[in-house]
């Protein structure tokens, strides 16, 4: 990059996905990820009458989900074959935590894949699941 900027990213600040039943997915989001609902409503700036979205913070890395309901919303199901958002992946720390992973995933009663190994092309383990409106979540450590 030119000029002054520093183009170093911190990290990721907010994930924001719209929902087709807002405290369905809010309750499983603060269930899931251990998030905080934040008292705040946000307006889709400069389209205010078309929704808003409810803030959730994730205690120990900060990430915010931010839900989001649309009045354009026709209640379709996530599919990642479709033009915009094939999955969300959140890195973990070794095997180990995402054997943690499954266990509370199963605990809470939550399909995944569990943990699978991966060689080529580089080599890495994953869990993958999915929110209630089909979301692919993925959990992944990096060898």
């Amino acid at each position: 990059m030119s000029g002054n900027i520093d183009a170093t990213f911190s990290g990721v600040h907010h994930l924001s996905l719209t929902v087709t039943d807002l405290e369905t997915s809010i309750a499983w989001y603060q269930r899931v990820f251990r998030t905080q609902r934040l008292d705040i409503t946000v307006p889709h700036y400069g389209r205010e009458e078309t929704g808003y979205s409810v803030l959730l913070s994730e205690p120990r890395s900060g990430l915010i989900f931010s839900l989001h309901t649309n009045t354009g919303n026709r209640g379709q199901r996530f599919d990642e074959a479709h033009t915009g958002l094939d999955h969300v992946s959140f890195g973990v720390v070794g095997r180990d935590a995402l054997e943690a992973w499954t266990a509370w995933l199963d605990e809470l009663g939550i399909s995944h894949t569990g943990v699978v190994d991966e060689i080529a092309p580089i080599k890495y383990s994953t869990v993958v699941f999915r929110d209630p409106d089909n979301i692919q979540l993925e959990l992944i450590a990096m060898e």
